[in-house]
Formats: C-alpha cells, sequence, structure tokens
C-alpha cells in the first residue's frame, strides 16, 4: 500500500505558450498527487498537456501558475542551481527520443550523469565506483554485452535501455518516462515496460510516464487522463499479470 502523504504534488498548474501572435493555453490548472513508490500513468490525446506538465514535475520548465511540491517543500520556485540538483539526483528521466551522446559508449553514456554531479577531483577519487554502479546498471536492463558500442550501434530497444540505466545511475526516487515506448516495435516496447515495473516493485522506484498508448497502462498502478490541459478523471485500473500482459508478445 502507498503512504498517504504525496511525495510528488501539483496545484493548480498553468502554462501558456506563446507563438507568433498566438497565445496556447496548455495546462488550465492541473492537480495531481503522486504516492511514494507508485507507478502512475498519465494519457491522453496529442496537445493535452501531458509532456508540458511532466517537465514541469520535474523542474525542466516553470509554471506561469500554481505550485510543486516534493515532500511538502515548493520546489517550482527554487534557484536553478538548487533545480539543477533536483534533476541531477532526485529525479530520472526518460524520453522518447533518447539523448544519448553520440560519440560516448553506452558504459559513458550511462556514466555521464554522475560525472557531472562531482568537481573533477571528486570524480577521480569515485571513478571506480561509479564504474562499478554503471556497469552493475547496464547488466540490470540487459546491456552487459554493449558496453563499448555507440548509439549508431545500438537498436531503438537498446537505446531505451541504456537511456533507462543513465537515467538511475545516481539512485532517483522518481522516474519521469515521456513516451518511453513510442519509437518502438511492440515486442521492445512490452520488454520495456516490464522493465520499468520490476524496477517500480522490486526498487520501490516512483514512476511518472506520459503515454499516448492505452494498452501499457495496464502495467501501472493508476491511471490519469488530461484532456485540452485539464484533469478530467484519475481511475483506478485493474492490474494483469505479467503472464498475461506479454501473451503474444
Amino acid at each position: 500500500m502507498h503512504g498517504t502523504t504525496p511525495l510528488l504534488s501539483a496545484l493548480n498548474l498553468r502554462k501558456t505558450y506563446v507563438k507568433f501572435a498566438n497565445k496556447i493555453e496548455v495546462l488550465r490548472g492541473v492537480d495531481i498527487d503522486v504516492a511514494e513508490g507508485e507507478f502512475l500513468s498519465v494519457i491522453g490525446n496529442s496537445g493535452s498537456g501531458k509532456s508540458t506538465m511532466l517537465h514541469l514535475l520535474g523542474t525542466l520548465d516553470k509554471p506561469d501558475d500554481g505550485c510543486i511540491h516534493l515532500e511538502g517543500r515548493r520546489i517550482d520556485n527554487l534557484p536553478a542551481a538548487d533545480r539543477d540538483q533536483l534533476r541531477n539526483r532526485t529525479f530520472g528521466f526518460i524520453f522518447q527520443f533518447y539523448h544519448l551522446l553520440p560519440e560516448l559508449t553506452t558504459l559513458e553514456n550511462v556514466m555521464t550523469p554522475a560525472m557531472i554531479t562531482h568537481s573533477m577531483w571528486s570524480w577521480w577519487l569515485k571513478r571506480g565506483a561509479i564504474r562499478k554502479a554503471a556497469l552493475e546498471m547496464l547488466d540490470r536492463v540487459g546491456l552487459s554485452h554493449r558496453l563499448k558500442h555507440r548509439p549508431q550501434e545500438l537498436s531503438g530497444g537498446e537505446m531505451q535501455r541504456a537511456a533507462i540505466a543513465r537515467a538511475l545511475i545516481n539512485r532517483p526516487r522518481v522516474l519521469l518516462a515521456d513516451e518511453p515506448t513510442g519509437n518502438l516495435d511492440a515486442a521492445n516496447g512490452q520488454h520495456v515496460m516490464r522493465l520499468l515495473r520490476d524496477l517500480n516493485q522490486q526498487e520501490g522506484l516512483t514512476i511518472v510516464m506520459v503515454t499516448h498508448n492505452l494498452e501499457l497502462v495496464h502495467h501501472t498502478d493508476r491511471v490519469v487522463r488530461l484532456v485540452d490541459g485539464r484533469v478530467e478523471s484519475p481511475e483506478k485500473i485493474a492490474m494483469p499479470t505479467f503472464a498475461a500482459a506479454g501473451a503474444g508478445t
């Protein structure tokens, strides 16, 4: 059972973008709570505000109005340096387009967030432990045989698994996933979803996933639907077993 106090919460989030002379209201007062250890999926049509909401929750962008709290502490109005630390240590991000650095190997890509965390001297002192952690994470996602391969040598499913390992190297409390299977075929998509569910159940990782694929929500605990920038209705869903969910894939 999840606790009653939200780990992450947002109140009355509003966001408007200006394109040429037009104002586009993307979020129009979104309220959302995420419990610690929960796997929450956010669904909605293209343009409903899903990705914008996820970016605001992870402090990649700032709301025009409203507020975001992590364990009761407001985070959307923190100084830039503090928000940078949150994104590096508390939040992990995975996206549809992977964003792996093409000049780095798989292992080097996964180690990058940990390298950024440390000063040059601290990095030299801790590089062995960080490399070990990256190796363990890559083994966890099934990529221990691809350590020296660069992104262009990996399949789409492998690149996404590398991106997941990179997102988890600093042991974040919350994983924010934006269409994590959007560029994958059905088999690889199911593999990634089972991996995320395992991380949620075995490691207690809190996950917020944005998707337009309704088939994926059966891997998650709860569904929130966005319609025209507002939460339409949260709903509980029945959880199938993984054997049933993966049948035929």
